[in-house]
């Protein structure tokens, strides 16, 4: 009995804390407000520049993305294993690729599926 009631004291002392109901709010609503401010600007005409408002919305992005991987990943500065490093660092190149992929596509979506249109031309087939 004394073997069992040790193996039960090691896990209720184990440092890598799972999280509560009350981080995974805190997560959850500091995720939402995230995702609702870049709403919010884009469904405002954004800023005058159109790089500021790209730049701002990344901004949000690369933090939801911290948010989600301290609050429902659990990756802290305590941490000290291996393999939280190496999920940090394919984290950051995945998401690196993903940015610069969608702002390269977009980018040349806009440039070459949006030539410049002849709206004059364009009442004709209306009437």
């Amino acid at each position: 009995m004394s073997a069992h009631s040790h193996h039960d004291h090691d896990h209720h002392g184990d440092s890598h804390d799972h999280g509560s109901f009350g981080s995974y709010m805190k997560g959850f609503v500091l995720s939402v407000i995230l995702t609702a401010i870049p709403f919010a600007i884009v469904m405002s005409g954004g800023f005058e520049s159109r790089g500021l408002t790209a730049l701002v919305i990344i901004a949000f992005a690369v933090v939801q993305i911290l948010v989600h991987m301290v609050y429902f990943l659990h990756m802290t500065g305590s941490q000290e294993e291996g393999w939280t490093l190496m999920s940090t660092i394919f984290t950051i190149v995945i998401v690196v690729i993903l940015l610069a992929g969608s702002i390269w596509v977009m980018y040349h979506m806009n440039t070459n599926m949006m030539p410049q249109m002849d709206h004059e031309a364009m009442q004709g087939f209306g009437s």
